[in-house]
Order: C-alpha cells, then structure tokens, then sequence
C-alpha cells in the first residue's frame, strides 16, 4: 500500500474550549489544558485537567490508479478513540497505546470533499498513574492501494541464520485467496536491498533467501537492510512494499540470553513514552535524540514501562542499536486508577496484544514481549487464564522472542492473602459502577467523584516502596512470595522480577531451569545487582527506574530541600524526579555512576550535590541514589558545605581543590565521597591503581565572569515539520554553565512552532506551551517545529534583559 504521512491541515478543539485552531500531528492535546490544584488525575497525572479531544480534516480523496482501497493508520490516540467519516462512525479503540487501522471505504465521497472527525474522550481522571498526555499524540498515515494489494504490515521477515545470513519472507495480499496459490496472472518478487544495490532476489510469497555478506543486527552494529516486495500483474506493477529489518537471531537459555550466538547483558533503562516538555508527542526527532542520549551514557536496552512502544521509538531503536523489552499494559482487568484501561481490557486485550506484536515483530531492537507490569490478578485462576491467553497468543504469533512480565513478588504475596493493593472495592469500585469507557456512560458521577478523592493503590504501593528502600529486595525472600508468584513466572520464557534481587542467587537451586532479568530496580543498587549479572549466567541483565525522568507520578523519585515527598507532594510539582537523565536530556551522577559499574565510561566522574541548600536535611526519595551532578560552579554559595561524589573502576581517588589536597580515598564499589566546603575555581580527581599509578583524572572548573544567556542549536538544519531542539544555558565568559543564577526566560519564534519550552523544574507555574519557563541548574530547553516559511529564528530574552538568538537553516 501507498503510505502518505497524514500529519498536516488538522482542526482542533475541546469540549473546554470549543474554539477550533488548526495544528499539526503529532499532538499532545493535553498539554495544552490546565493545571491546577484540584484537577481530577491529582499528582499522578501532573494536576492537568481531562477533557475531550475532538479532531477534525478535510480532504478530497485519492483518485487515479491505486485508490480502490482507502485506510486509515493511527499510531496511537490516547484514548476512547471514536473515528468518523462524513457523520459515519467507522471506528472505535480504547487503548491509548496500540495502533489501528480504519478503512474508509463505507462513507467515503469519491468526488468531492470528506470531512473526517477523531474524538478522543480523556475527560475522566485519573486514568493512569502517570501523565498520560491525550489526543493524536503519535503519527497517521492515509493507505491506498488497488483492490489486490500488499496490506500495511503484511510483508514478514524473520532471520534463520546469521552464518549463514539467512532470512525467510513472508507476505499476504488482500483481494485474493489466503490458501497459499496466487492467481495465474499474478506474480510476487522480492528484492533485498543493502543501501547500495540488490543483495538477494527471489520470486514467490513465501521464500527463503541466502544474504552473502550481511552483518547481522547487534546494539554494537545495527546494520539495516530493506526487503522489496512486487506485486504484478503481468507486466504492470499493482503494488509494492518496503519493510526495513536486520539479520538477527535470538536464543535463551538458563546459560544466558545470546543474540546472533553471542551472550549479551542487558544493561537497561525503565522508561516512560512522554518526551518530557513536549508532552506525549512521539517525533522521530525526539525519540532519536532520547535513544541516542541514552546509549551515550552506556545503556543498551529499554524497557517501555508500561504499555507498547511508538513506531518512531522503535525505528530509532533500529538505527541506532538499542534493544527493546515491549510492553503491553500496566493493568490487566483491576483497575490501578479509577478510569483506566481495566474497564475495558476483557474486551480488547486479545486484539491490542495482537496488535503490539504483529506491528513490532520485524524490528531487530525488539528482542523481548512484556504481558504486563506488576499485576496481581495472576494469585487467582482468573488472572493465570489471562495469563495463559496472552502468553500463548504471543508464542503463535513470534515464537522468535521471549515472553516476560515485570513481577513484583510483595504485590502478589498480598494479593495471594487476599490483600491486595489493587483490589477491587478500593480504588476501583466508583469506576466499576460509573464508567463506560469508550462508550461514553455518564452515570454513576458521585461515586467517581469519591473514587478520585480515594487514595490510590498506587499511592498506597509507591508510599509503601518508599519507606521499605532496599528492603524491598529482601520481602520477595520467603516461600510464600515464592508460592504466590512460581505460578505465573512458570509460564514466562523469561522471569522479569520488579525490587526482587535478594532472590537472585538462591533461585538457581529452588528453580534451576529459570531464567531471569531484573525489570526493574533501583539505581542505587546497580554495582551490587551488575556483579550478579556477571557472575550469575541465568540473570541476563538490569533495567533500573528509571533512566529518564518524565511527567506524573510527582515527586516520586524527588531528593528536595523543602520537604516535599511523594506522600505530601502538591500542586505545582509536576515530575517524577526519578530519572537518571532528566527531561531535558541532562544526566545526572545516577547515569556516570551506572556506566563506570558498567566499565562503558573511562575517565573517573565528579559529582556534586547542590551547594545552595546550606545546613538544610534534603528529603531523599527510595528512587534515587544521589541528587549529585558535574559542576563545580555555585556562585554565592562560597563557604558553604557539601558532598562531593568521586566514581571510577580505580583502587583509590584523590581530590584536589585549587592545587590544595583534599585527602586520598579508598574507592568502595567504584565510589568514594568527600565533604568539602564551596570555593570557586578547579576541582579535580586523580585515580590510582593498587600499584598506585595515575590511572586517570577528571576535573571541574567554575564559571567566571558575568554570566551570560546562551542559545545553542543541537543540529544545523532542520527540515519542515520536523522538530529541532536548542539548549538554554547560563554561561560564564568561559563557556561554563552556572548553577546557581537561575533566570525566568521568555521566547519568541519565527519560522516555525515553539511545540515545547521549559528546564527540568519539578514544581513549574507555566506550562511547556507558554513560551516562559525558568532555568534549573542553569539549563533550559527549548523544541520548534519548522513551518517550512524560513529559516528557524529562536529569540530567548531573560528577566536581566539579556537576548539569546540562534537561527537554523531550512534543510531540504
């Protein structure tokens, strides 16, 4: 099928304000609502308001050879999708993260104009335990084809050797018979291409074809390839396919997790689908830029917590060589927040788990099925025949890759004892007499009222997560946490095990055969659980929460120095404040301490807590390890106390302020720690071995000078509607950013869409859509999207009256 990006020449408005504006996809419409104390999703949504979402596009239909068959393909619309054609109600998907296909054919005008309407009903909140974002937030594509086609998807291709490389593809057609036989006239070719000409060719829809010299896929290699597929005819083409894939094989066993042969350790990150100030948006710009920042900090795999990825997410996964544990859904039929997916999971959990794996199924990155996160109805047979549902439905249709879940060992011990945090009756009860999902039922308003007022089951878990720390890892210990969860894991490929390590070494003799990742842990905890990784063959990898902070759930991961905690958070706080690297795309010492464990950085790392909290106790969050990050410039803050974090893989460190020695250190898991009181200029580290040779040194240097706004472009050129991104920092004459000369900012755009403004702030008064934002730490952040009118003109002006202008060039 003829694929054409349907992003332009969109309406929108809200039932809140039902004046229409116009707006390019891919678009967070809940980004563009208000925050306030009293909104209905609290702190776990961000404190943004709910609404519904309503879309609308005009447009003639394709005509000419190659338009018999008319669909529609939605990424992702978040949520209670309804999709009309010309007042023709075509379609309906709950889940906000799943794509789906429309055709149109029913109510489409052949001549003349067609009015299509996309309503997204996200009016009732909670609905997630994090900011969930709303609307068409992923891309659409108009498909067109001829009667007899190749459908969107229907071209499969999967590795059966890399030595050999090996592949087999597979591929359907619509408009004719599915028995195997095409008919007389028709043929199918096939084509591999390798970015400079035909590696392969083969006739038929279903073949086996030898590549002679591919490189097969690897995070150290992702080499890509284009399989061509031709449906003639006779002499004239009908239709034609491209899917990109690489040759990859995967095999697991109780000796490891092994791609293309070779055993491979998961070093992983948790991550959420919001792209931080611009909303839930999912851009291939943005989601490049994330998977590239994040394997410069040494992290191969992510986990999409907890629902499935974005296209663009993946695709860049792909080009850049990152795996990727896919997700289903956070809940299964219990609801964790009042209006979430579990009203209508019974209904829809077949198709949307279908539907995640039948889209990803030919990406290399994915190397790994989720079927859920931290559910508890598996203590009961309802839930274990869920189980036994997905988990067979996901073998039959890639029986390429592992299934897994993330298991939390105290959620189901509690819910085996008839305690459970997500029972039903709690949190869930007003939406279970109240809510239609997507069919819009109205009744029962006061019981949801006091459902939303309730504290969640969430909250209860994450409060509970918080005061036991660490000794989470140790509740999953006794037999009945093992009795309670055996049942589930038993049905895994791989057992995923959320705050569970203490179990790690004692279930290679309770369970010998099982294999094992951690899905999610703390990062505090990555030397201890790595050195298990290493030793231990059965436990294939780590994927910490979380490595890149997002929206919702606020102050859940948050170190403050006002008192604040995810158990008395308020309105304004808006993040996590539990990401290694935060929403801007700034690491933290949580990153450098990961990748020194990891041995993927070399030069030792310094770390500094914040200078410009003299004397004040910092309230730590069980998500976090350190709140340190590289400055060494606090203006202000001379003399006053603080902690100076030194890691490296050395014997011992030395720390050197202004040529004046601070002490020689033992380095205990790869860190060491000074108190040092604040003076400006150089602060350096010198690392030894056990022989007491310089290994290595690092240093950080004050800025000087008055300091002054800077904008600085991340790339040269951008292309229209594509996203680029310019980093706002307060500089010293030096180039260094100052960390304590925060300044209200306020920006300006020509040539393009400021789509998102702001600095990783965790309580911010304005909105990412505002144009105003405050620094934080020195950084901001600013995303334009090119209208295509000019050149890309980003005017910054700052609350001292100082100017920043950068522009970017229109790149064809």
């Amino acid at each position: 099928m003829k694929a054409t990006l349907w992003n332009e020449g969109w309406t929108f408005w809200t039932d809140r304000d039902p004046a229409p504006a116009p707006v390019t996809l891919p678009h967070d419409a809940m980004m563009c609502s208000a925050r306030r104390a009293d909104a209905a999703g609290g702190d776990a949504m961000g404190y943004f308001d709910g609404d519904v979402y309503r879309y609308e596009k005009r447009f003639q239909a394709p005509k000419g050879p190659g338009t018999d068959c008319v669909q529609l393909r939605f990424d992702g619309v978040y949520r209670n999708a309804t999709v009309s054609l010309n007042g023709v109600e075509l379609a309906r998907h709950a889940y906000g993260y799943t794509p789906f296909t429309v055709d149109l054919a029913p109510a489409l005008i052949r001549d003349g104009e067609n009015v299509l309407t996309v309503v997204a009903d996200n009016s009732k909140l909670p609905c997630s335990r994090w900011y969930s974002g709303g609307g068409i937030y992923r891309d659409v594509w108009l498909l067109s084809a001829n009667e007899r086609h190749i459908p969107w998807q229907g071209v499969r291709v999967d590795t059966l050797s890399t030595d050999p490389a090996r592949i087999r593809v597979r591929m359907e057609l619509a408009g004719e018979q599915q028995d195997g036989d095409l008919s007389a006239a028709l043929t199918v070719s096939i084509e591999i291409l390798d970015g400079t000409g035909v590696l392969a060719c083969a006739e038929g829809c279903d073949v086996e074809l030898e590549l002679p010299g591919a490189r097969p896929w690897s995070d150290t290699d992702p080499k890509l390839y284009t399989c061509r597929a031709t449906l003639r005819e006779g002499s004239q083409v009908l239709d034609r396919a491209e899917v990109t894939f690489g040759v990859r094989t995967l095999s697991w066993s109780p000796e490891g997790l092994f791609v293309n042969g070779k055993r491979t350790l998961l070093r992983g990150a948790c991550i959420h689908h919001d792209n931080g100030v611009i909303g839930a948006i999912s851009a291939p710009e943005s989601e490049e830029r994330r998977v590239r920042i994040l394997k410069k900090h040494g992290f191969n795999a992510l986990r999409i917590s907890h629902n499935p990825a974005s296209t663009a997410l993946l695709e860049a996964c792909d080009r850049l060589g990152m795996y990727v544990m896919d997700e289903t859904f956070d809940m299964w039929f219990q609801h964790k927040s009042p209006y979430d997916y579990a009203a209508d999971f019974d209904a829809c959990y077949l198709d949307d788990t279908r539907a995640m794996v039948e889209r990803d199924r030919t990406h290399p990155s994915v190397i790994m099925y989720s079927i859920g996160n931290e559910v508890s109805e598996p203590a009961r047979e309802r839930g274990m025949q869920v189980a036994r549902d997905m988990v067979n439905l996901v073998r039959s249709l890639d029986p390429t890759r592992p299934v897994t879940a993330g298991i939390n060992f105290m959620v189901l011990m509690m819910a085996a004892k008839g305690k459970g945090i997500y029972d039903e009756g709690g949190v869930a009860k007003a939406h279970a007499e109240g809510s239609g999902g997507a069919t819009g039922n109205k009744k029962g308003a006061a019981g949801a009222k006091g459902a939303a007022e309730q504290k969640s089951g969430s909250l209860i878990f994450n409060t509970m997560m918080t005061v036991l720390g660490k000794g989470m890892n140790r509740i999953g210990n006794s037999k009945a946490a093992d009795a309670a969860t055996s049942p589930v894991l038993e049905l895994l490929d791989i057992s995923g095990y959320n705050y569970a390590s203490g179990r790690y070494v004692k279930e290679q003799k309770l369970h010998p055969g099982r294999i094992i990742v951690g899905s999610e842990t703390f990062p505090q905890d990555i030397y201890d659980n790595w050195r298990l990784v290493e030793r231990l063959p059965y436990l294939i990898g780590d994927f910490m929460w979380t490595g890149w902070d997002y929206l919702g759930e606020a102050a859940i991961g948050a170190w403050s120095y006002d008192g604040t905690s995810m158990a008395n958070v308020s309105y304004p706080w808006l993040l996590a404040g539990a990401g290694a690297i935060d929403i801007t795309g700034r690491a933290d010492a949580q990153a450098a301490y990961a990748s020194t464990v990891w041995n993927t950085r070399t030069a030792p790392y310094i770390g500094v807590r914040p200078a410009n909290h003299p004397g004040v106790r910092v309230t730590r969050a069980a998500w976090r390890g350190t709140d340190a990050f590289d400055s060494w410039s606090w203006s202000g803050c001379e003399g006053n106390r603080t902690v100076v974090e030194v890691y490296a893989r050395a014997a011992t460190v030395e720390l050197v302020l202004n040529g004046k020695k601070l002490g020689r250190k033992r380095l205990k898991k790869h860190r060491a720690r000074y108190s040092v009181r604040y003076e400006p200029g150089r602060l350096e580290a010198i690392v030894y071995d056990v022989q007491g040779a310089e290994i290595g040194r690092s240093a950080l240097v004050s800025a000087t000078g008055d300091p002054r706004l800077v904008a600085a472009p991340e790339s040269d050129g951008v292309a229209p509607g594509q996203l680029a991104y310019v980093s706002l920092e307060i500089q010293g004459a030096n180039g260094v950013m100052e960390s304590n000369a925060d300044r209200a900012l306020e920006a300006q755009v020509s040539g393009g869409e400021l789509v998102g403004f702001g600095s990783a702030q965790p309580n911010p008064l304005d909105g990412y859509r505002s144009g105003r934002c405050r620094t934080w730490y020195g950084h901001a952040l600013a995303v334009i999207r090119a209208d295509g009118s000019g050149p890309v003109e980003l005017t910054v002006r700052d609350e001292t009256g100082q100017v920043a202008r950068t522009a970017i060039a229109l790149a064809e």
